[in-house]
């Protein structure tokens, strides 16, 4: 059964949001003052009933009762993020129109897709990342499997018939499963499925394992439908203390992936309006109600700046070209 280490976790949100909480007095002054007059519309790339779409209505809420002006999610699911990144596109570049995206919009389908579409680096404005999370690999709870050598025993055992569920071609649970077989030399086969179907098809034994993030998996590790097997970074989270690390499960320790996510507008907007929407974001993210939320959810939120932020999109690029280059991956 999961064991969710609240203290621990808020403990980690709070360090790493460490000072935050100190713009808010500024940045509700601004506001109030009228610095952000207009409603707020976030584009969201995730459908209902994913991780991501409950932290960003989350924040909506918090940021709505923060300034008092609307803030209204806008779902657009589907295209691998292009339909979420070409509704901002049409949007005006006024800094109240934003888009929630992860990495795999910005830092990994430009390496994956060929068509300029998926270039996104020449229009978008980092605003604030929202979360950071590690991945685990996840089976059903009646799965034989009880280690990860186990797992890859049976797949270099029997080739191509290990099948493992993931939300769409390229994302980063697909990566992480191809870096497993990379570094494994092991064949096995990764099945799309939409929303809720991702986690079903593990319980209800169609595909043998699935990779995702805390937020998505606790809710069924808690319900006995699925068990954690190992998580992909290379030191034992404090939120999950039980569950080995890839390398301690008898998998290869280089097997690391995470996750982060984050708002972004488009270039153009006017700096003092995505300034004051930036302080606004990290003052929720700082927030005890939202950092309660979040961790009871299973994520820890992350605010930046927007150069912090521009950062982690740097080197998160860089690691993914290096990985796909490395492992041969490309989708047309």
């Amino acid at each position: 059964m999961i064991k969710t280490n609240t203290s621990f976790m808020r403990r980690d949100a709070l360090r790493h949001l460490g000072g935050l909480a100190l713009i808010a007095g500024a940045a509700g002054r601004a506001l109030a003052q009228g610095a952000t007059s207009k409603p707020i519309r976030i584009i969201s790339a995730y459908g209902a009933g994913l991780g991501p779409d409950g932290t960003v209505r989350m924040l909506a809420e918090k940021l709505s009762s923060q300034t008092g002006q609307p803030v209204v999610v806008d779902a657009r699911p589907g295209g691998n993020g292009l339909v979420a990144i070409n509704a901002l596109k049409q949007a005006p570049a006024d800094g109240y129109t934003l888009l929630f995206v992860s990495n795999a919009h910005l830092t990994i389908n430009p390496h994956l897709f060929s068509s300029p579409t998926y270039k996104v680096d020449a229009f978008l404005e980092p605003v604030s990342t929202t979360y950071r999370a590690p991945f685990y690999i996840a089976v059903a709870a009646g799965s034989p499997f009880r280690s990860l050598a186990q797992m890859v025993a049976q797949a270099k055992a029997d080739p191509g018939r290990l099948m493992y569920s993931v939300p769409y071609i390229g994302s980063p649970p697909h990566l992480g499963g191809a870096l497993l077989e990379h570094l494994t030399g092991t064949k096995m086969l990764a099945i799309p499925y939409k929303d809720a179907q991702l986690m079903t098809s593990v319980m209800t034994g169609e595909v043998d394992f699935t990779i995702g993030t805390l937020g998505s998996l606790a809710p069924l590790v808690k319900g006995g439908k699925l068990r954690l097997l190992a998580i992909a970074q290379p030191t034992r989270s404090r939120v999950e203390p039980d569950v080995p690390t890839a390398e301690e499960s008898g998998g290869p320790k280089e097997l690391v992936v995470q996750s982060w996510v984050g708002l972004v507008a488009l270039k153009g907007a006017p700096a003092d309006v995505l300034r004051r929407v930036n302080e606004e974001v990290r003052r929720a993210l700082a927030s005890p109600e939202i950092t309660e939320r979040y961790v009871a959810a299973g994520y820890s939120p992350a605010g930046s700046t927007p150069a912090e932020f521009a950062q982690l999109i740097k080197q998160d690029d860089k690691f993914y070209a290096d990985l796909i280059k490395r492992i041969g991956m490309k989708t047309e």
